[in-house]
C-alpha cells in the first residue's frame, strides 16, 4: 500500500488508530472529522477516566458480548486485550488494571489517551481535515474517494470509523450507516447496548449523582424471582 491515499472518516479512537496503522504501511492518510477535537466519545468513558479494556482473554471478552459475539472473534483475536495493553504504554500511556480486570490509565485521565493518539498522528504525519463526509466517490462499487464540504477527497481506499449511533452529542449521529450503504452494504437495524433506566416515580431523579461501588443489583419479575443480578458500581 507504498504511497497510496487512504481516507479515514472519523476522529474517535478507531479512526486514529485505523490512521496510524494505514500510515505505518507507507500510505498517504488524511483522517477526516468535523468536530474540533477529535475522541470527544474517549472523554467520557470509564467516567472520564477511559476504561480502554479489560485485562482478560480474547474468548474473555467475546464472553461478555450481549448479541453476536462471533462478529467480533477476528478483530478480538487478532489484536487482543494484552496487544492493546502494549499499545497504548508504547504510545506513552501507563496503565493499570483494577477490580474485574478494568483497565485505565494509571492517571486516571482519559484526556491522556486522546493526546497520545493525537501526537502519534503529527509525529507520523497523518493529515486532519476539519470537515463531515457527505458522500463516498465510488467507481464500479469501489470507493475512490469522499466529498468532504462539496470538494472531492480522492482516496484509494476509504476507511469508515464513525461510530454507530450511541451519542450524537459527540458525533455518533449514524453517517457511517448511510456511507457503507452507499458502497452497497446491507444494515442491521442497530440496537442500543445502554439505555437509561426510567420510572414513573421519582426515586431515580432523587439518587442522581449519586455514585456506590460494590453494589449487587438484583432485577425481580412480578412473580418476585430473580432474573439478573450482576455486581458493579452504580
Amino acid at each position: 500500500m507504498t504511497n497510496t491515499p487512504v481516507v479515514v472518516i472519523g476522529g474517535g479512537a478507531a479512526g486514529m488508530m485505523a490512521a496510524l496503522a494505514a500510515r505505518q504501511t507507507g500510505a498517504q492518510v488524511t483522517l477526516v472529522e468535523p468536530n474540533e477535537k477529535l475522541g470527544r466519545k474517549l472523554y467520557i468513558t470509564g467516567k472520564g477516566r477511559c476504561n480502554l479494556t479489560n485485562n482478560t482473554t480474547p474468548q474473555g471478552v467475546l464472553d461478555h458480548v450481549p448479541r453476536n459475539g462471533r462478529f467480533l472473534y477476528s478483530a478480538v483475536t487478532r489484536f487482543p486485550p494484552a496487544a492493546v495493553m502494549a499499545y497504548f504504554e508504547e504510545l506513552g500511556v501507563p496503565l493499570k488494571t483494577e477490580r474485574g480486570g478494568r483497565v485505565f490509565p494509571c492517571s486516571d485521565r482519559a484526556a491522556d489517551v486522546i493526546d497520545a493518539l493525537f501526537f502519534a498522528l503529527k509525529r507520523q504525519g497523518v493529515a486532519l481535515l476539519r470537515g463531515r463526509a457527505e458522500h463516498l466517490l465510488l467507481e464500479n462499487g469501489r470507493a475512490v474517494g469522499v466529498m468532504v464540504g462539496g470538494e472531492p477527497l480522492p482516496a484509494g481506499a476509504v476507511v469508515i470509523a464513525t461510530g454507530g449511533l450511541s451519542y450524537p452529542a459527540t458525533g455518533s449521529t449514524g453517517d457511517g450507516y448511510w456511507l457503507a450503504e452507499e458502497a452497497g452494504h446491507t444494515i442491521v437495524s442497530p440496537r442500543p447496548s445502554l439505555v437509561p433506566l426510567e420510572e414513573k416515580g421519582d426515586t431515580c431523579a432523587q439518587m442522581q449523582g449519586l455514585s456506590l461501588k460494590n453494589v449487587t443489583l438484583t432485577l425481580k419479575n412480578q412473580k418476585n424471582k430473580a432474573v439478573f443480578k450482576e455486581q458493579g458500581e452504580m
